[in-house]
């Protein structure tokens, strides 16, 4: 009875121009991106065809000769030399007058005929001056004022060579502090030195909370011998029932 229904149900059978098939063909189409890049596949299968005289070669090449540097300076380089308006810079008027300025103020060139001048200076051997000078030269020279009679030779043990080594190591810097260089490097703790106890004293002094002691950390004791003292013990006795 069902074996006719049932072989009806696997056979499905579907018009193909229902608008439902066309509309979905149609957005198949549109999302696949095979149908969307075709045109530009075709287009690379064909090559390139990019003529010399194309717009944007000759775009390119302009760029790059503006931003080329030689081609930047050529037309400086070619018109350097006619900005004076003279064959060379020694004839025109402005350099010309530059340099001699320049030479003028130059130090080397303004000393140079003293300079040469200087040593051909010719003093005769036994002028007045010369002579005095020499007597000075003699007078205050430190080798003919100071003779050394002959090298005075000590024997290591004599008593004068001990008491100047005795002299030499009570003024010598490194034996007065060598018990400096010895203790140098040993730990110490400054707990207890003077400097320390200072500290402390002085953050005792400058403690503010020792300093100003609350009302209420007093203990207040009351007169024992007072006037209300006394009359509140009065009254005490006499209002007792005890």
């Amino acid at each position: 009875y069902t074996e006719a229904w049932d072989a009806d149900k696997k056979s499905i059978h579907v018009m193909p121009d229902t608008p439902a098939i066309l509309l979905a063909k149609a957005n198949a189409a549109n999302v696949s991106n095979k149908l969307y890049v075709q045109a530009w596949e075709e287009a690379k299968k064909k090559g390139y065809d990019m003529r010399a005289d194309a717009i944007p070669i000759q775009s390119a090449k302009a760029s790059r000769d503006i931003a080329s540097d030689y081609k930047y300076k050529e037309t400086h380089e070619k018109e350097k030399g006619h900005y004076i308006g003279c064959p060379s810079a020694k004839e025109d008027p402005k350099l010309a007058w530059a340099a001699r300025a320049m030479a003028l103020q130059n130090d080397r060139l303004y000393k140079k005929a003293y300079h040469d001048s200087k040593t051909q200076i010719h003093i005769p051997v036994d002028a007045l001056s010369v002579q005095a000078a020499k007597e000075c030269q003699t007078l205050v020279s430190d080798v003919d004022y100071r003779q050394y009679l002959h090298q005075w030779t000590c024997l290591p043990d004599q008593n004068d060579v001990i008491h100047a080594r005795q002299a030499y190591d009570l003024q010598s810097d490194n034996v007065y502090k060598s018990d400096l260089e010895w203790l140098r490097g040993i730990g110490w703790l400054t707990e207890g030195s003077v400097e320390v106890v200072k500290a402390k004293k002085a953050q005792d002094l400058l403690n503010d909370r020792l300093y100003r002691t609350r009302p209420e950390q007093l203990k207040f004791t009351s007169i024992a011998d007072s006037p209300d003292v006394v009359l509140a013990k009065t009254n005490a006795m006499q209002l007792s029932d005890v």
